[in-house]
């Protein structure tokens, strides 16, 4: 069963790796190595992600026990982080968590949601209605990447 909890500063070490691993071992299939190297370095200063998860603040997908996943919901509806564990893949994490966001996003009165989602990751936010905004080449130490602004708009 996945249970959604709140992001603890513990937390970090493992959303990182979920974070390294996903973009290493899922969003190659759709990068070069050299993008997917650049987007999640061997080395990098973990301070400096650790300060970034934190202000997030984002919403940890657990099973047993296990972090699988996690998602951010900002206070104007963008969805800055959203990392399921390759591993669990095709488990309903992905889609626990959005309706978690939804959820918090509908009691925050969140009308409009948006992302700048991944080739790998743009099936997966249509299917939760999310439609196409702009296609857009982003720089990422030194590499070029294909994404995608995604939205969603709540009647």
């Amino acid at each position: 069963m996945i249970t959604i909890r709140n992001y603890i500063e513990s937390d970090a070490n493992a959303l990182w790796d979920i974070f390294f691993n996903t973009v290493r071992n899922i969003n190659a299939r759709d990068y070069s190595q050299v993008q997917v190297e650049a987007w999640a370095p061997e080395s990098f200063d973990f301070e400096i992600w650790k300060n970034k998860v934190t202000g997030l603040s984002p919403f940890i997908a657990e099973i047993d026990g296990i972090i699988v996943g996690y998602a951010d919901l900002q206070d104007d509806g963008l969805i800055d982080y959203f990392f399921c564990h390759f591993e669990y893949q095709g488990q309903g994490v992905g889609k626990a968590l959005m309706n978690h966001v939804f959820s918090a996003g509908q009691e925050a009165g969140v009308m409009r949601y948006y992302s700048n989602v991944s080739i790998t990751a743009r099936p997966f936010y249509e299917h939760c209605g999310f439609t196409l905004a702009k296609e857009q080449l982003v720089e990422v130490r030194g590499q070029k990447l294909i994404n995608f602004v995604m939205e969603k708009y709540i009647n």
